[in-house]
């Protein structure tokens, strides 16, 4: 059973399940799933906790010797199952499924785990987690949700926003949940409940976003102008590596230049979609830049990329950020001539 980290909380009002599995790559979510967790289930009594760490030289004889531990006291109690690296190797996943196919009385059983590729999510290991209990998936919170995420929170703690408002917050604190969470946390304490000012907000808020290097193609490709000299300022601040920048929207260009050449020789675009090895879930992303960007701008920015390439690397002269932003402001022009 799956259940969206949304809805979470409410489910856990209910009985609990036997199992719970909290896997992602965003830090916040996953903790606060795992905390919230952990409070229902020593709310509904289970006061005993071990926790389990799977490290270098981690025995899984003792998870499944204290699965099948009864407490002499009858105590409900929690297994608190954390593997960090995802990878519980083949012993691991034997004693996984075995430990799935008989789970312990009077015991609530929480696995922790990071963002996991597909083919770990297929494994046998993964699907037996699947199948004996609850599996909460905690993704990044895209751009476009941030603001009802911001707006949930704020009501959670009694305020409201326009869209204005949270779409002024959504550009201050992108990328970082955790800093996103301190700031609506810091407005609950500078502000009333209600709703509040786009004065207010803006007075109270600092900038604390963290752009993402690999983010930055994405926006390329959709033509956000605006968004992406934003993203170039943000990451020239950051401290970020013109040349992983580089090597990103090249990526991207070669791609398009690749997909282009094809459909004027008459490819299927399926097709050249799994030779460019673009996600499916990309695709939408790449169909509206081979829309907008004609084939000759491609080769200009393949151009333009080669000498930021020599600028980089100290064989020309120039400021290396504004032809980063240049070179992404072609890309991102309107629908431009075949």
């Amino acid at each position: 059973m799956n259940v969206r980290p949304e809805q979470l909380a409410q489910h856990l009002q209910g009985k609990l399940a036997p199992l719970y599995v909290v896997h992602g790559d965003e830090p916040l979510l996953a903790l606060e799933a795992a905390d919230w967790i952990r409070a229902a289930a020593k709310k509904s009594g289970y006061a005993g906790r071990e926790i389990f760490t799977v490290e270098a030289g981690f025995s899984w004889e003792n998870l499944l010797f204290s699965g099948n531990s009864f407490s002499l006291f009858g105590d409900q109690r929690l297994l608190d199952v954390r593997i960090p690296s995802g990878k519980p190797g083949i012993e691991g996943g034997k004693v996984i499924q075995q430990y799935c196919g008989s789970l312990p009385q009077d015991t609530v059983t929480l696995v922790t785990l990071p963002k996991l590729e597909r083919q770990t999510q297929n494994s046998q290991w993964f699907k037996s987690l699947e199948s004996a209990g609850v599996v909460v998936a905690v993704y990044p919170v895209e751009r476009n949700r941030l603001p009802q995420w911001i707006q949930q929170r704020l009501s959670n703690q009694g305020q409201q926003a326009d869209k204005e408002t949270l779409e002024f917050l959504a550009d201050s604190v992108e990328g970082n949940l955790t800093a996103a969470k301190q700031e609506i946390q810091k407005l609950s304490l500078l502000l009333p409940q209600g709703r509040l000012s786009f004065e207010e907000v803006k007075n109270a808020v600092l900038d604390v976003s963290r752009y993402d290097v690999f983010k930055l193609g994405d926006t390329m490709l959709m033509g956000d102008t605006i968004r992406f000299a934003k993203m170039v300022e943000g990451l020239q601040g950051e401290g970020e590596a013109p040349t992983l920048i580089l090597w990103v929207l090249s990526n991207e260009i070669r791609a398009l230049m690749k997909i282009k050449q094809g459909q004027r020789k008459g490819a299927a675009l399926n097709q050249l979609m799994r030779s460019a090895r673009i996600w499916e879930s990309r695709q939408p992303l790449v169909e509206k830049a081979l829309m907008r960007v004609a084939e000759p701008t491609l080769k200009l920015a393949l151009q333009q990329a080669a000498a930021l390439d020599k600028l980089i690397k100290g064989l020309r002269s120039g400021d290396v950020w504004d032809e980063i932003l240049q070179l992404g402001l072609l890309l991102t022009a309107p629908m431009q001539k075949k």
